[in-house]
């Protein structure tokens, strides 16, 4: 099992990788700076968007789920999404990407 980083440096890495490579990042949601949820939303072209969730793959490494859908969203149907989630997880953090060409790389792999 790899050693996990607390959430709030592993936010702070994100927001640096993005100023870094030039895109637009905001912490929309602060959750529990030690073992809060993570939800990633990647903004895309025409007021889509890929929300994504930071789970534990099954040997206990990081890996991403897709939520709210099977694919790209609208931004509506997002935020309905993060409301729900929020009701039920009061630590969870929400990071806005601006991913408009596809240049965020996700440090695991992506799961159904």
């Amino acid at each position: 099992m790899t050693p996990r980083l607390k959430t709030s440096l592993w936010v702070q890495a994100q927001v640096r990788l993005c100023d870094i490579r030039f895109q637009g990042v905001a912490v929309a949601r602060r959750g529990d700076p030690d073992a809060g949820g993570v939800l990633l939303k990647l903004l895309r072209p025409q007021g889509q968007c890929l929300l994504l969730r930071r789970i534990a793959a099954e040997n206990g490494d990081q890996a991403w789920m897709i939520v709210g859908g099977t694919d790209e969203i609208d931004e509506d149907q997002a935020t309905a999404y993060v409301e729900r989630e929020l009701k039920w997880d009061r630590d969870l953090w929400l990071l806005e990407i601006e991913d408009y060409d596809g240049r965020y790389e996700l440090e695991g792999p992506v799961t159904a």
